[in-house]
Parts: C-alpha cells; structure tokens; sequence
C-alpha cells in the first residue's frame, strides 16, 4: 500500500466544502477499508489531492489551541481520544508518553491518507492515565469496543493483527492467534502482541485459566504458580471454570463495571454463609478487577481545575500554605505537596515561624519568603499552582513576596467563609458549587495543609508544657533538699 507521492496534511480555513469533494473523500475511505489495495489507497488520495484546491485544511484557531493544549499533555503513559466538531471520538490510541505520541500528530510532516483525514476532522482531544502498558492495551480496547470510532476501524481488515481466543470445550483454553476458526470465540484484533501477552498475564494472576494444547494427566507448573485451576486433575469443575471464562470475558469486551457487581454479590453471599476464607479471597479479587485499567481519575480532577481557573498549564504539582498561631505563641506554618492529585507526604515541610508580630499576615509573609528562597536554592521543585489558607488580603500578602523574589508561579486562596476563592487577577471571588470536582481538590489541599501545620504547633505546645513542667519539678525537688 506504497504511495509515491508525497501528500502535505491538510488544515481547513474554509467554512465549508463542496459536497462534491467530501463525497469524492467518503467513497475513498470506504474503498480502503473494503479494498485495501495499492489501487483503492490511490484513489483515496487522488480525492484528497483534488480537494486541496478547494479545502485548504481545519481551522487554524482550532487546530493552534489544540496544539497548545497538548504541549500540557503529561509525559507518562495512558490513552488518547480525539473528537470531531460534534465532540464525537473518531480515535482512540495508545501511548507510553501521551505528550511525545499525540504532539507528533501536529508536527510538518507527511502523513498517509488516513492521517490526513483523521487531523482535517480532530476538533478535540483529551486522555486518560494508565500504566503500565498492559493495563493500557485493555482499557484501550475496552474503549474501541465501547465507543467503536471510525478511525480505529482499520484494524479489524488486518488479518495479521492478533487476537484472544477461547476454545469450545469443556475447560476452554485461551492463547493468543493471528488467524480464526469457527470452532472458537475471539477477542481483539489487538495492535502489539507483546503488549497483549502482558496483559494476558495480568488477567491470569487474578482468574486462572488453562493454556495448554492438550490437556495432560498430571498438574502442569502453572498449576502450583496458581495461574491454572488444574482442571487436568480435576481441581475445578466445569461450572466453575465455565464462571472463569465468563468473568475473563467481561474483562476482554470491556464491561469492568458488570463483572465488580458479579463479584460483589458473591463475596457478600459468602460472607452471610460464614464462608469467610472465600469471602476474603473474592474482596482481593474485586479490588484486583478494580485495579486492572489502572485509571487515575485525579489527572481528571486536574484537568477540571485547569480550566477553571483558566491556568497555563496542568497544575500536576500543588503546593497548599497555612500558619497555625493561637493567643501569639508557638506560631507555626506548613508546606504540603501533592503530585497528580496525592499527597507527597516525603516532601511536606514544617515551619517555626519568628516574626515579632504574630498576626496571620506577617506569618504568611515570611512562610512566602521562607519558601520562595528554599525553591530559588533548588531545594523544591517549582509548583504549578499555591493555594493559601485565607482571604484576599493572605493572596495579596503571599503574592507580594513571591513577585519580590522572583518567583512566578499561580497563587490563589481560599476562604473558609462560603468557600470563596480568590485569584489575583479578580476583583471578585469565584464561587463553585459543593462537591464541585476542582473544589474539591482545593479543599482537601487546603484542609491537610491546615492539618499539618496545626499538628506541629500542638507538639511545640506540648514540648513547652513538658519543659515548664519538669522546670517547676525540678525546684520544687531542690526547694526540698537540706541547705
């Protein structure tokens, strides 16, 4: 499927296109996927050649901020979907680093056709964290299952692309194959056999299943690795492995949430028949299922707040500020870190504050200058975002020394009154409903810093007493020796 000539990716700045030209386009991408020959991928871009005079690409405004967008996109692993104008997902892909994988989609280059037409109709595109890879391979497919979008359906014309298969017997066995039978379910077509192995084996730690050509007489390693149930030896029986296959199934076509209710019931059935061992292995499958996409939904959380706040950037780091001072003594301040939404308890920091006058001001000032000549040393890694403990005068403060010292990076705070918070570049707070998402993340930022810094005034409390206390003990024992 070669082509020889070298086609520019399109990019739309007209508003409309002729018909003409989007049906010329239709009927080429269906020749390629009913016909994937060298002649119906010409055909394809001979449409797609034609239709440069006439259609000169997306709209650049769209297609720049989607660009942008992406230049935040993280560097770790997980999967991408990409819209249409109608927020439609037209692909779903995979990535070991989503920034690297998605920003190659927008660089000058040459794509092939499909490309071409898939950049011309991306309005959108957002993703999920997954790892490791194998996880990955599965919510991917679960997805494509789910959503099925037309540019993904290419691979089901790839016969050489592997696949899961389920044989009809009995106890089933399941292997991976590139060519199908009747006599077999399957699962897939999947794009990386390595990938798919892996995941295979991921699925197999948590629901046993039996792999072998024939099955033999005695148990096989797998058995004592307890990743096979020994129906050889006859250590399951049918309707129980039967439930197996059924369960790996539901993993396989994606419907996670249906096999978690399964297992639920079961467990607690168990557990009203006092059958507690079993119970206890089901709870440790059930969070092993839960587990598998290996999602993380604070990324989301984050996303969310991004856009709330109208930040630059993902504020995948979060520094939270709060002083704890009760009647002008042991006055302390705290640092707390999160990283994609979790505390980074390691990186918390403690402070004992020493400014002369002990109103919440003039700490939050010098906790500010305090931190910001720490990040300046290299002693922390820069924030993306701070959120302080208070109200627009604790922001003003705050800001005031950060901008000082060079440092900047977005600050807001937040108010216990109402919940308000603040953002410098407003003359008016910003209100979000309970339970919003990105006050949530706020909050519970807001609430540890809050925690921590009201821990350590309470130990700097007790070890004073303690001192006072041994001190009055002390004389009092000298008061009682003979002089």
């Amino acid at each position: 499927m070669g082509i020889k000539k070298k086609v520019n990716p399109i990019r739309n700045k007209t508003p409309k296109a002729s018909v003409a030209l989007l049906t010329g386009i239709s009927n080429g991408v269906n020749s390629v996927r009913d016909n994937p020959s060298r002649e119906s991928d010409d055909c394809l871009r001979q449409s797609i050649s034609k239709g440069a005079e006439h259609i000169k690409g997306c709209p650049e405004k769209s297609f720049e901020e989607i660009r942008e967008k992406v230049k935040n996109f993280p560097l770790s692993g997980g999967i991408y979907t990409m819209k249409n104008s109608a927020g439609e997902i037209i692909y779903i892909g995979k990535a070991s680093s989503l920034r690297k994988r998605v920003r190659s989609y927008f660089r000058k280059a040459v794509f092939s056709p499909h490309k071409e037409l898939l950049i011309k109709e991306v309005r959108n595109i957002d993703f999920i964290l997954c790892e490791p890879e194998a996880k990955a391979l599965l919510l991917e497919q679960a997805l494509i299952q789910g959503k099925k979008p037309k540019y993904n359906i290419v691979l089901k014309d790839g016969k050489s692309f592997p696949l899961v298969e389920i044989s009809r017997e009995v106890f089933p066995r399941i292997r991976i194959v590139r060519k199908k039978s009747r006599l077999c379910r399957y699962f897939g077509p999947y794009p990386q056999a390595k990938e798919l192995k892996q995941a295979l084996e991921l699925i197999r730690r948590i629901i046993p299943f039996r792999s072998c050509a024939r099955m033999p007489k005695k148990e096989c390693l797998y058995f004592h690795l307890n990743l096979c149930p020994g129906p050889c030896i006859k250590k399951i029986s049918p309707d129980k492995y039967a439930n197996s296959i059924r369960e790996i199934s539901l993993i396989l076509e994606g419907r996670k949430r249906e096999l978690m209710e399964a297992i639920r019931v079961e467990m607690n059935r168990a557990s009203e028949d006092r059958r507690f061992e079993e119970a206890a292995g089901l709870r440790d499958k059930l969070s092993a299922v839960s587990s598998l996409y290996g999602i993380k939904r604070e990324i989301k959380e984050l996303v969310l707040l991004k856009g709330v706040l109208s930040l630059k950037k993902i504020p995948f780091r979060i520094e939270a500020v709060d002083v704890s001072n009760i009647s002008g003594t042991n006055s302390t301040g705290s640092v707390v870190i999160f990283g994609n939404g979790v505390p980074l308890k390691s990186e918390y920091r403690r402070y004992k504050l020493l400014s002369k006058r002990k109103d919440d001001l003039n700490l939050i000032s010098e906790i500010a200058r305090r931190r910001a000549k720490s990040l300046l040393a290299g002693e922390a890694k820069f924030p993306d975002l701070v959120i302080v403990d208070g109200g627009i005068a604790h922001l003003k403060t705050f800001k005031a020394e950060f901008r000082k010292a060079g440092v900047n990076v977005p600050v807001l705070a937040i108010a216990k009154r109402n919940e308000e918070i603040w953002i410098a570049e407003n003359r008016k707070p910003l209100r979000l409903k309970s339970g919003d998402p990105a006050l949530c993340i706020i909050q519970k930022a807001r609430d540890e810093a809050h925690r921590f810094a009201h821990k350590y005034h309470l130990f700097l409390r007790r070890k004073k007493l303690t001192g006072k206390m041994l001190l009055r003990a002390q004389n009092a024992h000298n008061a009682r020796q003979p002089k």
